[in-house]
């Protein structure tokens, strides 16, 4: 057994398959409202090897220009990002320990070639909140390490179904997904995997 650090639980075969159908069913109505497209890294432009989209009040995005952050509609349509799906807060109020519900869900798709360096999920204002992160699809090698870039990292293979919670002192913790394993899963019409990661941004009196 790996030994993650304190705070980040792996939940493994969280999900059914016959949820996992159903939750990929709500994310292409989402996909739909909100099309993928590829987010540029700040100042350089650079593409992220992901395409990504969002669902809540909030969505995650970044840019050359305008860097990481929070807004609330899609960067190419200018709609409004469409509502996080029911079954999407059933989990939250089911795993989170928190009594608010979330604001965002960011949808990474990851192709066989898409990688996802390792990072903190700090641009939040609130980190009582935990990170709730759902794999589907193809497998994946996700790396975890502590709150200080350069500190020890471990890794995991997280399965389709498989969930992640970063919360508590585990909240700031580095991580990322080192690689793909195209072909584990047949659960998506073509090899790849999404990732769904809820999240709380602002604190609940703000």
């Amino acid at each position: 057994m790996t030994e993650l650090p304190p705070g980040v639980r792996h939940i493994a075969s969280y999900l059914t398959p016959a949820a996992q159908a159903a939750l990929v069913a709500d994310i292409r109505a989402v996909v739909a409202d909100a099309p993928l497209y590829t987010p540029e890294m700040p100042r350089t432009g650079k593409p992220m090897s992901v395409r990504m989209t969002n669902c809540g009040s909030l969505g995650w995005v970044t840019d050359r220009d305008g860097g990481y952050r929070y807004q609330p509609t899609h960067p190419e349509t200018g709609r409004p990002w469409p509502a996080i799906p029911h079954s999407l807060r059933a989990i939250w109020g089911d795993l989170s320990g928190y009594p608010y519900p979330p604001e965002a869900c960011l949808v990474n798709f990851y192709t066989p070639a898409a990688r996802m360096g390792l990072h903190q999920d700090r641009d939040e204002n609130e980190f009582a909140a935990p990170v709730l992160s759902i794999s589907l699809g193809d497998a994946c090698l996700f790396r975890v390490g502590d709150t200080r870039r350069g500190g020890r990292t471990v890794s995991i293979r997280l399965e389709s179904g498989d969930l992640v919670v970063l919360g508590g002192e585990g909240r700031l913790c580095y991580h990322g997904v080192d690689r793909i394993y195209p072909g584990t899963s047949d659960l998506l019409k073509t090899s790849g995997r999404i990732n769904l990661t809820l999240r709380r941004v602002t604190k609940p009196d703000a």
